[in-house]
């Protein structure tokens, strides 16, 4: 498997939505940026940050689009253009409501879960064929309140598990980065005893 050459958050922009549910995405990619002493600036022709950080050997874009979440697909498609990226060398973190909050899953290629960045990068790239960071938020229980729920910012005993979840996926990421994502998914979906 390839090395990643991109890590993708997804979330919405502005302060108000900055510790909502929905910006899981981008709490793990500050985190990331963070971690590797990188800083963002804006790329007005990418539609939106970037910035370049270096781990476990490799160089690494760091983007995090400032469209509104349901079209962060033309901003992924045009970072991946302009850097002559393989979509199965990206990496998108994104907040997942199937999975409780704590929770961090790798994953390869599939359909978009109801998740509507991910809907939208699908559309533009036509097919789903890039890994995906999926940290979990819980489900509020019903679909009519799905909406105020990843809109919403997480209680404080779930905004920690996120966090947690965040630190893990960033503890394998290296084995991801250095295209042994086998291994960084048995490391992070096996429980820790």
């Amino acid at each position: 498997m390839a090395s990643l050459r991109l890590v993708v958050g997804l979330g919405n922009p502005g302060a108000e939505h900055a510790r909502t549910r929905h910006n899981a995405g981008f709490w793990f990619l500050d985190a990331l940026a963070e971690s590797a002493g990188a800083r963002f600036g804006l790329e007005a022709k990418l539609f939106g940050e970037t910035a370049r950080a270096h781990l476990a050997g490799h160089d690494l874009w760091l983007l995090r689009p400032a469209t509104w979440m349901n079209a962060s697909g033309r901003s992924v498609a045009a970072a991946l253009r302009y850097w002559k990226i393989e979509p199965e060398q990206a990496l998108v973190a994104h907040d997942e409501l199937d999975l409780p909050p704590g929770t961090a899953r790798l994953k390869f290629d599939g359909g978009h879960g109801g998740q509507n960045g991910l809907r939208d990068i699908i559309q533009h790239l036509g097919h789903g064929r890039f890994h995906r960071l999926r940290l979990g938020i819980g489900h509020p229980g019903h679909k009519d309140r799905v909406t105020p729920w990843v809109l919403g910012r997480p209680g404080r005993d779930d905004e920690a598990a996120i966090l947690r979840a965040v630190d893990d996926a960033l503890a394998v990421l290296p084995l991801a980065v250095a295209g042994q994502f086998n291994e960084a998914m048995k490391r992070l979906h096996t429980p820790k005893s």
